[in-house]
């Protein structure tokens, strides 16, 4: 679980509602034709931009921001030169029965093609195909959080409008002009906070798993490819470990000769 989506949204509407408490009567912030206008319109807008199946897909996606774990980059290299070893000491069929011990599924793939026999090339062509794929399912999860935080701002400012019609069309009693005016701005209030609260920080942090996940794919396809190519266990992790940051890099290095 990802404390840091719970947190930081729980914050955000921590703040926003102790500023409320401060300035004035909850009441006056409460209004329920602003919130089916903003959650409504965006609603309806993302359905219509989207095809249905993948809106409803939605809550999935709102979940992974949440339940979605950061890879482990190190201990899938460790991985990865294990199987190298496995390979390079008994041969790339004894890897056949450590499939049911993998975990992912880009990983069985690319080894069974490989135990196969595939050609190298088609090998790369599918496991990157597979690896673009993904790709695409994440950015159009991201894409639905994206639109949900362009487009409840602009409801917003739609039901402003609507309000503000409706107070100058009544005229007539001039004390009314203020609780009118609160009432219309509300739903921009609101339009602002499901945009800057839940929808977009949301999207960044799909953003940032897809760019997790896509390291980790990749990680993957480039020691398939080269246990494949029956590269030296030890060429393979120093292939592998250019993909890690250089602190990361820095600490297994140091890790590996302490153990040494």
């Amino acid at each position: 679980m990802d404390l840091s989506t719970i947190v930081g949204v729980f914050l955000g509407f921590a703040l926003i509602g102790m500023a409320i408490l401060l300035g004035g009567s909850v009441g006056a912030y409460i209004d329920v034709p602003s919130v089916i206008i903003v959650i409504g319109g965006a609603c309806a807008a993302v359905l219509a931009a989207f095809p249905l199946s993948t809106v409803l897909n939605l809550p999935k996606v709102v979940m992974k921001t949440i339940f979605s774990s950061t890879a482990d980059t190190s201990g899938l290299i460790e991985q990865m030169v294990s199987f190298a070893e496995i390979a390079r000491r008994d041969g790339i069929l004894a890897l056949e029965g450590k499939t049911e011990d993998m975990e992912d599924e880009l990983l069985v793939l690319g080894v069974k093609m490989a135990v196969d026999g595939t050609d190298p090339e088609l090998i790369e062509q599918v496991m990157e195909a597979d690896l673009e794929n993904m790709m695409a399912r994440h950015e159009s999860g991201k894409g639905m959080l994206d639109a949900v935080g362009r487009f409840a701002p602009a409801f917003g400012m739609i039901g402003t409008l609507i309000g503000l019609v409706a107070m100058l069309a009544n005229m007539s009693d001039p004390s009314a002009i203020g609780a009118g005016m609160a009432a219309a701005l509300l739903t921009t209030l609101y339009g602002a906070i499901l945009a800057n609260v839940i929808a977009l920080p949301l999207a960044d942090k799909l953003k940032v798993r897809n760019e997790e996940e896509v390291l980790a794919k990749t990680i993957i396809l480039k020691g398939v490819m080269s246990i494949q190519a029956g590269d030296n266990p030890r060429v393979v992790e120093q292939k592998l470990r250019t993909f890690l940051p250089p602190a990361a890099r820095a600490a297994a290095e140091a890790a590996e000769a302490a153990a040494a």
